[in-house]
């Protein structure tokens, strides 16, 4: 079957049958670390429906709880881009430190947390600046726990193992030794209680270590398919399912392994598209996406059988995922009519009732012209209105904080009137 067939049979059945709530309200954000943009997901059709021009080498996306913001990590502009979802465009960049390779955001939505060469850049996400950095060396991913204040770094092949910070007071706990090579992702099961990572073995290949928060140890290491490494890992809301990426480079077989955390084992190996490089279960825990950065896809896979669905292409050299509500702005409240204004003058007292009267007088002629079809005498009554009021600035009967909102709303609309 066709990419094409495929695509017409799912919008058939979407039109005839719907699609669940949660999944109508959701969209994915791809990081292309190739070509410098984020794609939007529409995870009920499964189409890219906005492509968005990022910094240089985005690598790694985190949304907000409220789904308002998605901050994109660009590697190679030592940068965070901050985009809008209901606009999905980039309103601010914020410089962190050199070489990032992780982002996280707090449950609360009130902190973004970057892992870089400089240490962890801890960005106000009210004033989007960065507020401190905490002192951890050699950071590569990070995690941060959803139902308290610590936050897990990895450090890839620098230091073996995990530290722990406190993101409450910006400094390390402890430092959790893993007795491998590298570690890479790491993920916090929704209660707290464990930390998945994804590690390598130089002589024995992919693993993933549990730690046990309340001890800071690790329980239990578990190996991973033959690969060239499992460079993420997510975890379903529920807690009870950990999914590893397993790549195969650029010719080996690459897979997502799906992880029973009740007992530790590997329950299920789901082939994919070539090295995916990042993975996230939609909120709903009924699809995992892998972000496949050598094909340029994101496959989707279905939890309850764990087999393949289906898969969208993406721009070049996908490498994280990240599930955001679709977001859409409440509209602006109206402008305040003309009336309104000059009522509210005469009601504080700047306008005697004599003055507002005359003013409200011309409002109710140029509202009658209009209605009655006769623009050009609605316009010479709104060029008298703007005159009058002007003239109450130039006396100081009002100041130009009072009467400038006349004048914006009388010349908005003759604009509108054509006048």
């Amino acid at each position: 079957m066709t990419k094409f067939t495929h695509t017409l049979i799912f919008a058939f059945l979407f039109a005839c049958f719907g699609a669940g709530t949660t999944l109508a309200q959701t969209r994915a954000y791809v990081t292309n670390s190739n070509d410098n943009t984020v794609s939007i997901i529409n995870t009920q059709t499964r189409l890219v429906t906005a492509t968005i021009p990022v910094g240089p080498g985005p690598i790694a996306v985190a949304v907000t709880p409220n789904g308002r913001f998605a901050y994109v990590l660009n590697q190679l502009g030592d940068s965070v881009s901050v985009i809008k979802a209901s606009t999905n465009t980039v309103v601010a960049t914020i410089p962190v430190g050199s070489f990032p390779s992780a982002i996280a955001i707090s449950a609360n939505g009130a902190f973004a947390y970057t892992a870089s060469n400089s240490g962890i850049s801890v960005i106000d996400t009210a004033t989007n600046t960065v507020v401190t950095t905490i002192p951890i060396n050699f950071p590569y991913g990070l995690a941060i726990a959803s139902n308290g204040n610590l936050g897990y770094a990895t450090h890839g092949a620098f230091i073996q193992g995990v530290t722990v910070f406190d993101t409450a007071t910006n400094s390390v706990v402890t430092h959790i030794p893993i007795p491998v090579d590298v570690t890479i992702a790491a993920a916090v099961t929704p209660n707290g209680a464990f930390v998945y990572v994804t590690c390598l073995s130089f002589t024995t290949g992919p693993k993933l270590a549990v730690i046990d928060t309340a001890t800071n140890s690790v329980v239990t290491i578990l190996p991973l398919p033959p690969s060239f490494s499992a460079f993420a890992l997510a975890i379903s809301p529920n807690g009870a399912f950990v999914y590893a990426a397993n790549s195969g480079g650029v010719t080996g077989p690459s897979s997502l392994s799906v992880i029973d955390t009740a007992t530790n084992t590997e329950v299920a190996t789901v082939p994919v598209q070539r090295n995916p490089a990042g993975v996230a279960v939609t909120p709903d825990g009924a699809f995992v996406y892998t972000a496949n950065s050598l094909d340029n896809t994101v496959d989707v896979i279905d939890t309850a059988n764990n087999t393949f669905v289906d898969f969208v292409f993406v721009g070049s050299g996908p490498r994280s995922i990240a599930f955001g509500p679709t977001v859409i702005d409440p509209p602006p409240p109206p402008d305040p009519t003309l009336t309104e204004l000059v009522q509210a003058l005469i009601a504080n007292g700047a306008l005697t009732q004599a003055q507002g009267g005359g003013l409200l007088d011309k409002i109710q002629e140029i509202n009658a012209k209009l209605e009655g079809g006769h623009t050009g005498a609605a316009c010479n009554q709104l060029s008298s209105f703007i005159n009058q009021v002007s003239g109450f600035i130039n006396s100081g009967t009002l100041t130009p904080a009072q009467g400038q909102p006349l004048l914006d709303a009388a010349n908005a609309l003759a604009s509108k009137s054509g006048c």
